[in-house]
C-alpha cells in the first residue's frame, strides 16, 4: 500500500491512544522547559549555530564559486569540487534548512523562512517538504501507508507491512545504490509527483493552493537547474560533460548521506512499525509512539552531531522539533532518564558504523520475511 492511496478522511481517522503513561510527556516537557529557564538560554539557535551555518554555506558555495571562476581547468579538481559540494549539500539540508523549516532555528518567522528557503539551492520545494516531512512523517512516524519516509515503492521493502518480492532478498546489497539517487530524484521528479498525489489525497484541497504549490515547484526547479547546471556548463573552463558528471557525483554523495542518516533513525531492528486498528487507533500516545519508532546513534561524537544537524539525536528531534538541534545533547539525558522512570524504551546505537550494520541487518531481514 502506498501513502498516496490515503485520503484526508483516512488521515483524520488516526488516533493516538491515551494511557496512564500520558504523564510521561507532561513530566518530560516540564523538565525540558525548566532546563532552558533555569539556564536562561533560548530554545533557538545560539552563536555556535550561527558559526556552523556560515561554515556549511561556505562548504557548499565556495567550491561552486571556484568551479565557475576558471581558476583551474583540471577535470579531477573540478570533480573533487563537486564532491565537496555533495557534503555541503547534505550538511545544508540537515543542519540549516531542516531546523528552519521546523521553525526551530529562530524565534523570528522571517529568519526561519529565509533559512528554510535554502532548500531551493539544493533542489527541493519547501511547501512539499513541509507536507511530507513536518506533517506526514512527524505525525505518523513508521505507520505504513501514512509515513512517506518508509514508502520506497516496490524496489525497496523498508516496512514489514510492504509486499514482499523475491528480489528483496538482495536489497541489503543494492539499497545503497538507490539511496544515492534519492536527492537526484528529489531535484527532478519527486516534487512534481507529490504535488499531484497530495492533491489526489485531498491534503491540498483548494485549487488556489495547488496552483501556488505548482508555481513554487516549477519556478524552484527552473532556478535550481539554471544555477547548478546551466551556469557551470556555460562558465566552467571544462567540457560540458564534466559539469554534468560533477552534478551527478554531488547528488550521489548527498543522497547516500541523507538516506543513511534518515534510515538509521527509523528502519532498525529495535524500531516498531505499528498499524492502526479498524477504528484508526494506534496503541500508544503520540509521544510514546515516537520512542518505539525512533533510534539515536553516535551520541558521543561531536563531529557527527555537528555535520548531521543533531539528527543522530532523532528521539529528541521527534519529541521536540521546535527546539534547535544544538540543544539536543543537553536535553538527551533528561529524555533518557524520564523514559526510564516510566518504563519506556530509549533506543540508541553506539556509533555510526554499528548503526549502519543494524540497518543493513534490518534490510536483510525485511527481504526474507
Amino acid at each position: 500500500m502506498s501513502i498516496f492511496s490515503k485520503t484526508t478522511s483516512d488521515l483524520g481517522k488516526i488516533r493516538f491512544a491515551k494511557s496512564s503513561r500520558d504523564e510521561f510527556v507532561t513530566t518530560l516537557r516540564k523538565r525540558v522547559n525548566a532546563y532552558f529557564k533555569e539556564n536562561n538560554i533560548s530554545k533557538h539557535a545560539n552563536l555556535h549555530m550561527v558559526i556552523k551555518t556560515i561554515s556549511i554555506l561556505l562548504i557548499y558555495f565556495v567550491p561552486y564559486g571556484l568551479i565557475l571562476s576558471g581558476v583551474t581547468s583540471n577535470i579531477w579538481i573540478h570533480l573533487a569540487l563537486w564532491a565537496i559540494m555533495g557534503f555541503g549539500m547534505a550538511g545544508l539540508g540537515m543542519s540549516v534548512m531542516h531546523d528552519a523549516v521546523h521553525g526551530a532555528y529562530s524565534k523570528s518567522p522571517f529568519w526561519n523562512k529565509m533559512l528554510g528557503s535554502t532548500i531551493f539551492f539544493i533542489g527541493g520545494a519547501v511547501s512539499n517538504w513541509k507536507l511530507q516531512h513536518n506533517e506526514m512523517h512527524h505525525s505518523f512516524t513508521n505507520i505504513h501507508g501514512y509515513d512517506h519516509d518508509i514508502d520506497a515503492g516496490p524496489i525497496l521493502r523498508i516496512s514489514p507491512h510492504d509486499k514482499l518480492f523475491s528480489f528483496h532478498r538482495f536489497q541489503y546489497i543494492y539499497a545503497w545504490g538507490f539511496y544515492s539517487l534519492m536527492t537526484l530524484y528529489w531535484a527532478t521528479g519527486k516534487d512534481f509527483a507529490q504535488s499531484f498525489q497530495y492533491k489526489a489525497m485531498g491534503v491540498i484541497k483548494s485549487k488556489e493552493r495547488f496552483r501556488k504549490l505548482m508555481f513554487e515547484v516549477v519556478t524552484s526547479k527552473l532556478f535550481y537547474f539554471a544555477y547548478i547546471v546551466a551556469l557551470p556548463i556555460i562558465f566552467a573552463p571544462v567540457a560540458w560533460w564534466v559539469s554534468v558528471i560533477g552534478f551527478i557525483v554531488m547528488h550521489m554523495i548527498a543522497g547516500l548521506i541523507l538516506s543513511c542518516v534518515f534510515q538509521l533513525a527509523h528502519v532498525m531492528n529495535e524500531t516498531e512499525f505499528p498499524l492502526p486498528d479498524d477504528s484508526g487507533s494506534i496503541e500508544n500516545s503520540w509521544a510514546i509512539h515516537q520512542l518505539f519508532t525512533t533510534v539515536n546513534f553516535s551520541k558521543n561524537s561531536k563531529i557527527m552531531s555537528w555535520f548531521v544537524g543533531g539528527l543522530n539525536y532523532q528521539i529528541e528531534h521527534h519529541l521536540f522539533p521546535n527546539i534547535c538541534h544544538v540543544h539536543y545533547k543537553d536535553i538527551s539525558d533528561i529524555v533518557k532518564r524520564t523514559a526510564a522512570e516510566f518504563g519506556l524504551p530509549y533506543h540508541t546505537e553506539k556509533n555510526f558504523v554499528v548503526a549502519l550494520r543494524n540497518h543493513a541487518s534490518m534490510l536483510k531481514s525485511l527481504g526474507r520475511a
